[in-house]
This record gives structure tokens, C-alpha cells and sequence, in this order.
């Protein structure tokens, strides 16, 4: 019988949906590395939660756009085991019409989302593959599938998150490592809370409401579990039937 997997890594992890992703996989038996960038103090709660419910977790701070950092970071923290599963979560939003979009804008939401998969998963992959075991799981967004104004930024970085996703999927199929995309919809939060009202919401989600985070993390377990084995190369919308 297979062993289970032991380790996660969550970035992004400090959120509000990182960190209920954080917390599915803590009570799903991983201990759970949960990171943030500048919020270190966000991810020690998301930790605190997870010990107080009975599980296994630590807190990591480091920029996923600074390539040295990442790789000092996780050569430390593979010094302890490998890190079998990965959910790359952390992004940002910097919205704007593109003709007035600033370059500046565009290149921060690329580099978080797009440049720190790659900072991030390139590392972990050989550690996966000498296990033969793994679970690459990317968060995008319904704007990465069917486009949003004043998101081109946004929905170029989500977007190439599942090109990337299909190609190495290929790669590493016959190692016994899936990689998946899951893009959720409107998910409720402060920030969804400040972009639409329940009756914008009611109007553009045929589910007439929000997703919670919850629901975005079960996804995520499922996928990170020995039942999705054979589910990779996939983007996976949850969206309320938006598209």
C-alpha cells in the first residue's frame, strides 16, 4: 500500500483562501508549510488555528518573485523531508483599463503569479520525482478562462499558468505526479465583497452566489489526494456555472 503524503506547502497561504487551504489539507493528516510574503504574522494565525484543531503546520515568509530567496527557503525546509504536495496560490490583483494599464502593473501581477510558479515548483519537482509521488496544484481564476476587463494583466498570468500546467503534466505523468489547475469564480471575501454587491453577484453567477473558500479547498484536497491520481493536465473551473 501507498504511503501517504506528509508534506504541503501552501503559498500564498496567509489569505483568506490560502489559508482554507491550509487548514483542508492540515485536517486531511498533512503537516502544512504556510507561507506569506510580507504577512508573517496572518500565516503564524492560520497555524495557530491548525494546532489548536489538532494539526501539524509551520509558517514561512519569503517574496516568491525573488528567485534566491525561494531557493534558500526551500532548500531549508527540504533539508526536513520532501514537500510532496505544492499549491501555488499566491497572486495579486493591479487592475486597469490596458491602455492605461502602467508597465509596472504589469510586470508585478506576472511576476507573482507566473515567475513565482516557476521559483517555486522548479525546485520541487526533482525531490517529487526521486519519490516517484507528488501533486502540483495551481489556483487561477474564471478571468484566466473567459477574460475580464481591466484584468488583461491578471487573466495573462493566470492563462499562462495553464499552459504550463498542461505541458508539465506531461512531463511527469509517468513519475506519479499530477498537476492541476483549479480556477474559482467569485469566491466570497472582503475583496469580492467590495467589487460586488448580491445583486451583481445574483446577475452574473447562474448559482446566484458567492463560492466560499471552503468549497475552492475541498477541490483542492480532493485533488491532493490518492483518489485524483489519474486527473492531471486539468483546469478545473468552480464557479457557480459562470461559463
Amino acid at each position: 500500500m501507498t504511503e501517504p503524503l506528509q508534506r504541503a506547502l501552501v503559498t500564498g497561504g496567509s489569505g483568506e483562501l490560502g489559508g482554507a487551504i491550509a487548514r483542508r489539507l492540515a485536517r486531511d493528516g498533512l503537516h502544512v508549510i504556510v507561507h506569506a510574503n510580507a504577512r508573517l504574522d496572518a500565516a503564524q494565525a492560520v497555524v495557530a488555528d491548525i494546532g489548536a484543531a489538532g494539526g501539524r503546520a509551520e509558517a514561512v515568509a519569503f517574496d516568491v518573485t525573488d528567485r534566491a530567496a525561494c531557493a534558500a527557503a526551500l532548500e531549508r525546509l527540504l533539508a526536513d523531508g520532501p514537500i510532496q504536495v505544492l499549491v501555488n496560490n499566491a497572486g495579486i490583483h493591479d487592475d486597469a483599463v490596458f491602455p492605461g494599464m502602467r508597465g509596472e502593473q504589469w510586470d508585478r501581477v506576472v511576476d507573482v503569479s507566473l515567475h513565482g510558479f516557476f521559483n517555486i515548483t522548479q525546485p520541487l519537482t526533482m525531490p517529487m520525482i526521486r519519490t516517484r509521488r507528488g501533486r502540483i496544484i495551481s489556483i487561477s481564476s474564471v478571468a484566466a478562462v473567459a477574460g475580464n476587463r481591466g484584468q488583461v494583466n491578471y487573466a495573462a498570468a493566470k492563462g499562462a499558468l495553464h499552459g504550463a500546467t498542461k505541458s508539465l503534466s506531461l512531463e511527469l505523468a509517468s513519475r506519479g505526479i499530477t498537476v492541476n489547475v483549479v480556477a474559482p469564480g467569485i469566491i466570497a471575501s472582503p475583496m469580492a465583497a467590495a467589487t460586488f454587491d448580491d445583486q451583481a453577484i445574483a446577475r452574473i453567477v447562474p448559482a446566484r452566489r458567492a463560492g466560499t473558500p471552503d468549497e475552492v479547498a475541498a477541490l483542492v484536497s480532493f485533488l491532493a489526494g490518492p483518489e485524483a491520481g489519474y486527473i492531471t493536465g486539468q483546469v478545473i473551473s468552480i464557479n457557480g456555472g459562470m461559463i
